[in-house]
């Protein structure tokens, strides 16, 4: 594939993403993550400027305001948004770059990015999905519920992305991200009848 392009990509809390895209920075040094900025405290572990820039909301609405973000979002009470002139020094460097943001932010990015391609995880069972938010032990009951909400609100939207990538078995998702980005199409083709099963399942299950 010719030049470094944008990719989106999108899953419900507790979808693995966070882990496959950790996973193929590790396999594939010409990729690179675009830190986002948010509203929201760091988490234990986090560091500014490495997962986040952490800033508060008035500095937040400053940046927005100035046009500094390519897209912006208020997801679970708090706000994110992708860096425009970070993100245009690391396609300038060579970079393809992912952008970890939700399906709002995808919109507005193919409004501005019309090469950019978008992916969006899946995870293979909504039961599957709140396990894995129940093995993470960050969350109490009540918002594990509202997770779980939002992850159908989240998966309605997952028919406007151009890839889909069922997280069922971890390397096998990875290849598939890994073969999207280096080869324009999935290991497993995303138009298969398990994917189109699961899909229709999980929509119809929200």
């Amino acid at each position: 594939m010719n030049g470094p392009l944008l990719y989106v990509i999108s899953a419900p809390s507790g979808g693995g993403k966070t882990s496959l895209v950790n996973a193929l920075l590790e396999r594939d040094k010409h990729v690179a993550l675009s830190v986002s900025h948010t509203t929201r405290s760091p988490r234990p572990g986090e560091m500014d400027g490495v997962h986040y820039y952490f800033v508060d909301d008035a500095a937040f609405e400053e940046l927005a305001s100035q046009g500094a973000f390519l897209e912006h979002a208020r997801v679970f009470d708090h706000r994110y948004g992708t860096g425009r002139e970070a993100v245009e020094r690391q396609l300038a460097d060579g970079y393809d770059v992912l952008l970890d943001i939700d399906w709002q932010g995808a919109r507005q990015i193919r409004d501005t990015f019309s090469a950019a391609r978008t992916i969006f995880i899946l995870p293979p069972s909504l039961d599957v999905l709140r396990k894995r938010l129940i093995g993470r032990g960050q969350d109490s009951e009540a918002v594990i519920d509202r997770r779980m909400e939002a992850a159908r609100a989240e998966i309605s939207h997952a028919v406007e992305f151009d890839f889909l990538i069922i997280n069922d078995e971890f390397e096998a998702a990875l290849s598939d991200l890994h073969a999207i980005i280096r080869e324009g199409r999935p290991i497993r083709d995303e138009e298969n009848a398990k994917t189109r099963e699961i899909l229709a399942e999980l929509l119809e299950t929200g």
